[in-house]
């Protein structure tokens, strides 16, 4: 097992090292503003000639997000079929994050019948925005931009897209938990209740309350939005100082798995934390 886990990563590194002189051999731009030339600029896709927000999507977006669900659904099914008493790799990791994710759900949701839909909805958006950070930050593959309104795809010089560097997929997700967390709210409050906690500690406290819970999913989606694009285009000006050799997988790795992970995990805590305040 470890001779192939070490001829495996032999080949990596050759391939990637192969790929990365040819790039900045050929492809790399010597001059620097044309690297930031389409940096930042979205293959959006408009529908209407309005130009409204409605009418325009990105297909980046779509596909990767559809992409890492049939993806792990495809995980999930065969490590459900191939249950085992004593567990492979797949299916030992699959219990270790299941198991962590419940206990810290379980440790902060007071009502035991809330326990099981918020662990479900906080383990669905771990491994999801977890899976997308690690693609969008830590492995090289196509990518698309935009420059002069000219689609240009790009091999290797950049990692794949990531899904939370939208910010409508992470506000989408916020807004998510901020319903479902008002939905909990109402089921264990009753109406009534839920409508007079709005009016804590005090009546004139109203207004504050609505600004306060307005402000929970913007912030929630800007601060993974912030943490990935940011680093995304971090980690691209550091590869091209570098002619996309050695060291972007140092910057890969890192915002790629670190960060990644520790992002997705502090969205997923936050989730169980508005839900855990609103039922509470």
């Amino acid at each position: 097992m470890k001779k192939k886990i070490s001829t495996g990563l032999l080949i990596f590194l050759i391939i990637y090292t192969v790929v990365g002189i040819i790039n900045a051999i050929y492809f790399v731009p010597k001059d620097t503003a044309e690297v930031t030339k389409g940096l930042a600029n979205r293959w959006i896709v408009q529908f209407s000639d309005t130009k409204a927000w409605y009418t325009r999507i990105n297909p980046l977006t779509l596909i990767m997000s559809w992409a890492i669900i049939i993806g792990l659904i495809i995980f999930a099914v065969r490590v459900g079929k191939n249950f085992k008493v004593i567990p492979d790799r797949k299916q030992a990791l699959s219990e270790s994050v299941m198991d962590f994710m419940y206990e810290v759900v379980e440790s902060v949701i007071d009502d035991p019948k809330f326990v099981k839909p918020t662990f479900m909805i906080a383990t669905t958006l771990f491994i999801y925005i977890s899976i997308a950070n690690i693609i969008g930050g830590a492995i090289p593959g196509i990518n698309v931009s935009v420059i002069d309104g000219h689609v240009k795809f790009t091999l290797f010089q950049d990692t794949w897209f990531s899904p939370t560097a939208d910010l409508n997929t992470n506000l989408t997700y916020a807004l998510m938990v901020f319903v479902i967390s008002h939905a909990f709210a109402i089921k264990a409050k009753g109406f009534g209740g839920w409508l007079k906690s709005w009016m804590e500690p005090t009546p004139i406290m109203l207004p504050m309350n609505i600004i306060g819970e307005l402000a929970k999913p913007i912030s929630h989606s800007l601060r993974l939005f912030g943490n990935i694009g940011g680093g995304a285009i971090l980690t691209f000006m550091l590869s091209y100082l570098v002619k996309y050799l050695f060291m972007p997988v140092v910057f890969w790795g890192y915002f790629g798995m670190f960060v990644g992970l520790v992002q997705a995990l502090v969205f997923s805590m936050l989730a169980v934390a508005y839900i855990s305040e609103k039922i509470s």
